[in-house]
């Protein structure tokens, strides 16, 4: 496994190089310190005063709604986690994979090998059926062939899916630490682990130390009954940011094949869409609102996503390429739309 998501290739003379180029020279590939340490010294202090908020409310109701804030400080949290993976604040990957797995393991309880994996696999094919992790079959259907494959449950989901979608993500998070969990000792037949990874010990351990920790203070603080549903809460609504934030970007554009073989420009600009809506979203989203330019510039730090958008957007008008922004709601109204119409067949 690399220690980062990959960087695209590049090629001379291709309409990728060229628009590379441009942003090159316009500085939106230096590394931002200055901002990174801001953004990391504020991110961290909310997910620690969000702590120090468990034990100072103690055994109280009022816990739920801490623990709704604290769903909203370990989202951000785990956008530092994906940051860190892109090597957008530190070139060298040491350092990279430091942050990686402090925020990912230890503050968040989700493996950071596993996630860079996965995510590895989605930046070098988005929306592909085949390749793209983020859209194979599973709890939902992306494709028609997808949908008339199901049996049983798995059939009455998906003919609701879009209806079900936003209180399927309340498992997610639960979902992203069992499927951690499993990164980290699962084996095939032969021996082998299923997910590579650099330091599985290391992961391991900060695994194990998050979920001493994490129910120590809750027991610690509240009645196991409180930390239940705290626990609940927190998870629930952690799952239900961390879907709503990812949503928006690929879901409902097209899906290519290997037939179409498109350069890596198409293949990245066609398959993502940008979600407008100003500095609330910027930070509501962690920067994933600029889809475009995050997947063509996968190490470009987040503070200058949006300073590329102007330069992307007039590229691809010059080479024809279509370009895709709407609003959030509507990104939301255009996903739904797709897992919808996917489960038509289903619903004759």
């Amino acid at each position: 496994m690399l220690g980062a998501v990959a960087d695209p290739p590049v090629r001379r003379g291709s309409d990728y190089a060229e628009l590379s180029r441009r942003i090159s020279r316009a500085g939106l590939l230096d590394r931002r310190p200055g901002w990174y340490a801001v953004r990391i010294a504020l991110t961290l202090g909310a997910f620690l005063a969000g702590w120090a908020a468990v034990v100072l409310v103690g055994d109280s109701w009022a816990q739920l709604l801490v623990a709704a804030g604290l769903a909203v400080a370990t989202t951000q949290v785990a956008f530092l986690g994906h940051d860190a993976g892109h090597r957008q604040m530190f070139r060298r990957r040491g350092p990279s994979e430091l942050v990686g797995l402090l925020a990912g393991n230890l503050a968040v309880g989700l493996s950071y090998g596993w996630w860079v994996d996965k995510h590895n696999r989605h930046h070098a094919n988005p929306n592909h059926e085949d390749e793209d992790p983020d859209v194979g079959a599973g709890a939902l259907v992306w494709t028609y062939e997808q949908a008339v494959a199901t049996r049983g449950f798995g059939r009455w989901l998906a003919r609701r899916q879009a209806w079900l979608f936003f209180p399927m993500l309340l498992l997610e998070g639960l979902n992203l630490h069992v499927a951690s969990v499993r990164a980290v000792v699962g084996r095939e037949p032969d021996g082998r682990y299923r997910t590579p990874m650099r330091h599985r010990g290391v992961e391991a351990l900060l695994l194990a130390a998050h979920t001493a920790g994490y129910l120590g203070v809750l027991l610690l603080a509240m009645s196991p009954a409180k930390a239940l549903l705290f626990v609940a809460v927190h998870q629930g609504l952690w799952g239900l940011y961390m879907g709503c934030s990812f949503a928006p970007n690929h879901k409902g554009m097209p899906m290519p094949t290997a037939a179409e073989r498109l350069d890596f420009l198409r293949k990245q600009v066609l398959t993502s869409r940008n979600v407008r809506g100003g500095r609330f979203v910027d930070l509501a989203l962690g920067g994933l609102n600029y889809q475009i330019e995050h997947h063509l510039f996968p190490n470009m730090p987040r503070a200058n996503l949006r300073r590329a958008v102007p330069i992307v957007r007039a590229y691809c008008a010059e080479r024809g390429i279509p370009y895709a922004e709407t609003g959030l709601v509507e990104s939301y109204r255009q996903a739904l739309a797709h897992l919808h119409e996917v489960g038509r067949p289903l619903r004759g």
